[in-house]
């Protein structure tokens, strides 16, 4: 950005040799903002303040070298950056032979563009209003981005694109002010401008951003498929293990009924066999007695659990012969060993996937017998009080003729 000051005084013009040297020299690479470019920015601005200002030379001097000279304490950091430009400036015009006076307000000049200084004289609102002029200028949005990637460059903060904009239209909004006649009769209406465009592009970035992540969750949904499958291995366990704890509760409720029958009949009716006038009821008991206990048995299968070896060897693991998900596979195994073949299955999705299909399959064949078995338990049992009634009915009817 070539700047041509004509109007500069003999030591303004040493200054600015000075801070373009300084800062060539010393200024970190990160300040993509905090640079020479934005010092003569700033002091354009000063000098165009200062042009519809009364001021004396003095004044006008002060200003010029103070917006010159406000971030040459960047050169060792942005922290306190200001104090540090009061030395560096304090040391340079006293080399020069400046006037303590000028010095001074100088000093109070840098100090007020502190964020959070409030300017009080005229001088220090139109330093103020010279370094916030970048918010009434068509370059805001690109110094704004240019500041946000230097604080990130210098691990000051890590903003996203937007929330910086949410923090432009807050400082726009709310918190500054421009000071001088000049800057508000003159300034302020473009920066309401640009407060505009930056409204306009949080509403687009957001709607860009919404839809990215729509895409971009519609696109990991349709190349990952892994939730879909583990959703479809969790369902069918979960419906297995639910049959199979309904298979046992028929066992047991065919189990309850059964022993309570035969409890009845060995109190009430074996007893009376001792009498022979009561023989005609031997032959329906018997029939009773055997169907009744043919329903115990069966349903004492359709529960009773079959018994594994629990061991595999290396060989079993290296081949995935062997399914790690089943207690009765390992249950004899010792713990390092166990350990040893879980990793390797957890290291081998193709492994697990495997392991999980041979769990359902062999699960369902579980219930399938579990299921034959209560079929043929029920048919039995069934058919069991049917025959015994009708033996009953035939010995009561047979004695009764008799």
């Amino acid at each position: 950005m070539a700047v041509k000051f004509s109007t500069m005084s003999q030591l303004v013009d040493e200054t600015f040799a000075y801070i373009t040297s300084l800062f060539a020299k010393s200024l970190p690479s990160t300040c993509l903002y905090h640079n020479l470019t934005h010092t003569k920015r700033v002091f354009k601005s000063t000098k165009e303040i200062i042009k519809h200002s009364d001021l004396s030379s003095e004044d006008k001097e002060a200003l010029e070298l103070a917006a010159l000279l406000h971030d040459a304490g960047h050169i060792n950091g942005a922290e306190n950056h200001e104090a540090r430009s009061v030395d560096i400036a304090s040391e340079f015009l006293k080399s020069k032979g400046a006037s303590d006076s000028l010095i001074n307000k100088v000093t109070e000049c840098i100090m007020a563009t502190k964020l959070e200084a409030v300017p009080e004289t005229e001088l220090e609102k139109i330093i103020r209003d010279a370094d916030a002029s970048h918010f009434a200028k068509d370059y805001f949005q690109e110094a704004s981005e240019l500041l946000r990637l230097e604080l990130k460059l210098q691990d000051i903060k890590d903003i996203s694109k937007l929330e910086w904009l949410e923090g432009n239209i807050k400082m726009l909004e709310t918190q500054h002010v421009y000071f001088t006649d000049y800057a508000i009769e003159n300034w302020n209406p473009k920066k309401e401008e640009n407060l505009a465009k930056i409204i306009n592009e949080k509403k687009k970035l957001k709607k860009e951003d919404k839809k990215e992540k729509e895409s971009l969750k519609k696109k990991l949904k349709a190349e990952d498929p892994e939730k879909a499958i583990q959703s479809v291995f969790r369902v069918t366990l979960k419906n297995h293990i639910k049959l199979s704890d309904i298979a046992d509760t028929k066992a047991n409720i065919l189990l309850s009924v059964n022993a309570i029958i035969i409890s009845i009949a060995l109190s009430n009716l074996i007893p009376k066999l001792d009498n022979p006038s009561n023989s005609y009821l031997i032959v329906p008991t018997i029939i009773f007695l055997l169907f009744t206990v043919t329903a115990i048995v069966m349903s004492v299968l359709a529960t009773r659990p079959n018994v594994t070896s629990g061991k595999f060897s290396k060989e079993d693991v290296d081949n995935k012969k062997v399914n790690l998900l089943f207690f009765g596979n390992f249950h004899k195994m010792n713990l390092n060993e166990f350990e040893w073949a879980m990793n390797e299955m957890l290291n081998d999705k193709e492994y697990i996937y495997s392991s999980m299909t041979k769990d359902l399959y062999f699960l369902g064949l579980v219930l399938q017998k579990k299921y034959q078995i209560l079929r043929n338990t029920y048919t039995i049992f069934m058919i069991g009080i049917i025959i015994s009634v009708i033996a009953f009915a035939i010995a009561f009817s047979t004695s009764g003729a008799a």
